[in-house]
């Protein structure tokens, strides 16, 4: 069962977790993964990149959801995506819409990555989330378009 976040510390919990992706310096980004995600938080990537999707596929497997745990690695992930896609200084990562509540405590989360030149949408993703007894987050599921 996940910890149920009352409104006002759900919406602080999601603005860190958006501002996690979005921050330029790599000492208060690693503060911000350690304040949204929970000792032994993970992310499934159910839907994996296309490459990684296609490597499965020439091998005859069905595709693997990919897994990140615990904060080095969650560092490594956040910070990648950064590199790619805001250091450029091309995008930004924004919630898109309401946070809605699902049964036992999770929450759905809608997201887009938006152009900075035209305020065109690149991309958008969806994440379900749970939250461990603390408040900070167990388990994401992120689903990307």
């Amino acid at each position: 069962m996940s910890h149920e976040l009352h409104d006002t510390e759900l919406k602080q919990l999601i603005d860190r977790w958006i501002a996690q992706w979005n921050e330029p310096d790599a000492d208060q980004r690693r503060c911000l993964i350690r304040e949204v995600w929970a000792e032994g938080g993970h992310q499934v990537l159910v839907n994996p990149p296309e490459g990684i999707r296609d490597t499965a596929a020439a091998y005859g497997l069905p595709f693997p959801a990919v897994e990140v745990r615990g904060y080095d690695a969650m560092y490594q992930r956040v910070t990648r995506a950064y590199e790619m896609f805001i250091a450029p200084g091309e995008y930004v990562f924004e919630q898109a819409g309401e946070v809605v509540r699902h049964a036992g405590a999770a929450v759905a989360l809608t997201w887009v990555m938006r152009s900075r030149r035209d305020g065109s949408v690149a991309g958008s993703g969806l994440e379900v989330l749970t939250f461990a007894a603390d408040g900070r987050v167990r388990s994401d599921h992120e689903y990307v378009a």
